[in-house]
C-alpha cells in the first residue's frame, strides 16, 4: 500500500499511549492528521510540552469530522469501550491502549461492529516484542521443555502514589487491575504455547497502601487452566517497592514447567534460562533479537490486508478471558468457563 495510513489519537490519559505516538510520528507511511483530548489539565500538560497538538475536544467532533483510516485510544480505562465502539461504527480501524473496555458487554459490541464492518482491533500488547519472549516462544515451541504442564507470571509494578494519574483512584474510572495488567500475561501465554485458555479457576483483587478514599484495588491474583490441563499462577498487583521502578529482576517474570525441563525468564533478565530434563544445572541461553514497536507493525500490516503477529482474533481472545478473570475478582466466582 503506497498511501499513508492516517492516523487520529483519541485521548491521552495514559502515558503508554505516547509510545504510539512516538513510533507512529516516526513512520513513512503513517500520518497523524488529528488528536483529541477532552480532560483541561491534560490539554494543558500536553501544551505546555509541545510535542502533541489537540485539534478537538470531543472524540465524535473528531470522527465526524476527520476524514482517518485509523484511531488509536488512550483514554481512562472505563470510557474506552464506547470510544472503540463509536470508533468502530464511524468506520474507523481501532488500535487501543490495554485495555480495550471494563465489560464483557462492551466486548461483545467491538466485536460485533468490527466483524461486521471487517475492521481491525489491535491492542498496545508489548510484550510480544521483546527479546527474552521471543526466545521464550521460540524454544517452547522447539519443543526444548517439552508440553508446558504449569506457568506462572508476575507483573507487579510500582504503585508511584505521588505521580500516578489521579483517576486510577477514582470510582467507575480504573475498573480492575486484572483487566488493567493481567491481559498481557493472558495474551501472551496462548502466544508462547499455542494452547488455549479453558477456565479461571480463581481470581481475587484487595487494596493494600492505597489512600483511604480510594476505589482503586492494587493487588491481584489469578488463577486459571489451559487445554491441556496446564495450571497459570499469576500475581498482578501494584505492590514493587516504588524507589526501584521498573528494575526488579522480578518485573514480568515467566516460568514454564515442562515435560522435559523449566524455562524462566523475566523482561530485565537480559536472557532464558533452561533447566533440562537428564542435565544437573541451568543454561543462561540468549534473548532473541527484540522487535520494537511489534504491536504497531501488527496493527498496520491488519489494515492494510496483510498477515500480522498480533491479530483482532488475539486481542479479543486475550480481552474475554481477562474480562472473565476480572468478573471472577468483582463477583467472587471461580471454577470459571471461558
Amino acid at each position: 500500500m503506497d498511501e499513508k495510513t492516517r492516523v487520529a489519537f483519541l485521548g491521552f490519559r495514559h502515558g503508554h499511549v505516547r509510545d504510539a505516538y512516538k513510533r507512529a510520528g516516526e513512520r513513512s507511511d503513517v500520518e497523524i492528521v488529528a488528536c483529541s483530548e477532552e480532560d483541561p489539565a491534560v490539554c494543558a500538560a500536553l501544551e505546555r510540552e509541545g510535542v502533541v497538538k489537540i485539534t478537538h475536544h470531543d472524540h465524535r467532533a473528531l470522527l465526524d469530522g476527520v476524514d482517518c483510516d485509523a484511531v488509536v485510544v488512550g483514554d481512562v480505562f472505563a470510557r474506552r469501550g464506547k470510544i472503540v465502539a463509536d470508533s468502530l461504527a464511524a468506520g474507523r480501524h481501532v488500535l487501543s491502549d490495554k485495555p480495550a473496555c471494563t465489560s464483557l458487554a462492551e466486548l461483545d459490541r467491538i466485536e460485533e461492529l468490527a466483524r461486521a464492518r471487517r475492521l481491525a482491533v489491535g491492542m498496545m500488547l508489548e510484550l510480544r516484542d521483546h527479546g527474552v519472549f521471543l526466545g521464550l516462544r521460540r524454544l517452547v515451541q522447539e519443543g526444548a521443555i517439552g508440553e508446558v504442564r504449569a506457568a506462572s507470571f508476575g507483573g507487579q509494578h510500582p504503585l508511584f502514589a505521588a505521580t500516578r494519574p489521579a483517576w486510577y483512584h477514582e470510582p467507575g474510572c480504573h475498573c480492575g487491575t486484572i483487566n488493567d495488567i493481567a491481559i498481557h500475561g493472558i495474551d501472551a501465554l496462548p502466544w508462547l504455547t499455542g494452547m488455549r485458555f479453558t477456565r479461571v479457576v480463581a481470581a481475587r483483587e484487595w487494596q493494600h497502601g492505597v489512600p483511604p478514599d480510594s476505589h482503586f484495588r492494587n493487588a491481584a491474583q489469578v488463577m486459571l487452566a489451559m487445554e491441556n490441563g496446564c495450571g497459570v499462577v499469576s500475581d498482578v498487583s501494584y505492590l514493587s517497592p516504588d524507589s526501584m521502578g521498573y528494575t526488579l529482576p522480578l518485573y514480568w517474570r515467566f516460568t514454564l514447567w515442562g515435560a522435559e525441563g523449566v524455562l524462566e525468564t523475566a523482561l530485565n533478565a537480559g536472557g532464558l534460562t533452561l533447566y533440562q530434563e537428564g542435565e544437573s544445572a541451568g543454561r543462561v541461553l540468549p534473548a532473541d533479537a527484540p522487535r520494537p514497536g511489534g504491536y504497531l507493525e501488527s496493527f498496520l500490516q491488519e489494515v492494510c490486508g496483510g498477515k500480522p503477529a498480533l491479530t483482532t482474533a488475539d486481542v479479543f481472545a486475550a480481552s474475554r478471558v481477562t474480562l472473565k478473570a476480572q468478573e471472577a475478582a468483582d463477583k467472587g466466582l471461580h471454577d470459571v468457563e471461558v
